[in-house]
């Protein structure tokens, strides 16, 4: 168990997950600074907007950072001299790896590597990372459980994310550095990522135009509250794996709703939370995408006794009612 006071370095903190966590843990009275490349994935404008709305008021400063930059990083540490290290920046999305995969060997792979020696030879106390729900494939056995084989990856983004666990593994092995990777489940909320589905078919629900419905709408996700992915990241944070005598102080968790959806039920139900009816246009399943999640929450009640519990048609009403009011939405 970690405590006191930190200095915690949050790596993507003007995106949706990082923002968020960042502005928690400054909250709790911890030095929190972050920073991000800003890159124009989705709209910068909405990366912007978070940092004024969720980071400045919370007095957390963000740096424009290059993590594939190795010099760059090293300097970031040596300025903010992190006892604590959330490493949430990545290049996200699965269908986007199909289109530029080197965007994902540089951020996932090269900016990964040299958070880790940053880490290593900063004598950074913990290091929690973000994984994937992608790294299971398409693993029929539900719930996925974090001892199941994950060595079969459909896209390469999830094999960038079973890469960093990997790399995270042989660090904490080799240098004695605990890691925690999390691998979250289909996160959404206020601030959300546009690319995400339940905030595009908001967004073009209240357009008039259609919405991509893939595989008859018939795909299951495990849709998780950003509030309960912040409760668990920062439970986990303060909670390491103890070093053990020939075991790397290295685990992975699972951090999901427990309780999968399927797209048309999803889909009805951002209908009545918006009280517009969606206009589906019915495509076959997209490479890369996998007929189910379904995520084992065990080790991480065991761990740090905490479960999401937020219901999708309340976490979707939350999200429709700061979408409403995003100056952005009209831009």
């Amino acid at each position: 168990m970690i405590g006191g006071t930190h200095r915690v370095l949050v790596t993507g903190a003007a995106g949706f997950v990082g923002s968020h966590v960042a502005a928690r843990l400054a909250a709790m009275g911890h030095q929190v600074v972050g920073c991000d490349n800003f890159n124009d994935y989705y709209t910068p404008r909405l990366k912007h907007d978070r940092v004024a709305a969720l980071l400045a008021p919370a007095g957390v400063a963000c740096e424009t950072v290059e993590l594939a930059d190795a010099a760059a990083v090293q300097a970031l540490f040596e300025r903010v001299r992190p006892t604590l290290v959330v490493h949430l920046a990545a290049q996200a999305g699965v269908r986007y790896s199909l289109e530029n995969p080197a965007a994902y060997v540089q951020s996932n792979l090269v900016g990964f590597g040299n958070i880790l020696e940053a880490c290593r030879h900063h004598k950074v106390e913990h290091l929690l990372y973000a994984s994937s729900s992608s790294v299971y494939g398409a693993n029929a056995k539900v719930p996925f459980s974090e001892d199941d084989q994950v060595d079969e990856p459909v896209s390469l983004y999830a094999a960038t994310k079973k890469s960093n666990e990997l790399m995270a593994h042989s660090y904490s092995h080799l240098f004695g550095l605990p890691a925690t990777g999390l691998r979250f489940f289909t996160v959404y909320g206020p601030w959300g990522r546009p690319d995400m589905a339940y905030f595009s078919f908001t967004q073009k629900m209240m357009q008039g135009e259609p919405i991509p419905v893939f595989a008859e709408g018939l795909l299951t996700r495990d849709f998780t509250y950003i509030d309960d992915i912040v409760e668990g990241v920062v439970r986990l944070l303060f909670k390491p794996t103890p070093a053990e005598q020939g075991k790397a102080a290295h685990t992975v968790f699972n951090i999901g709703n427990h309780n999968p959806v399927r797209v048309l039920d999803f889909i009805r139900s951002i209908e009545e939370v918006t009280g517009i009816e969606a206009r589906k246009e019915f495509l076959p399943m997209q490479a890369g995408d996998v007929p189910a999640t379904h995520a084992s929450i065990d080790k991480l009640r065991a761990w740090v006794g905490f479960v999401p519990t937020t219901p999708l048609k309340d976490g979707l009403a939350r999200f429709y009612e700061w979408y409403r009011d995003w100056p952005g939405r009209q831009s």
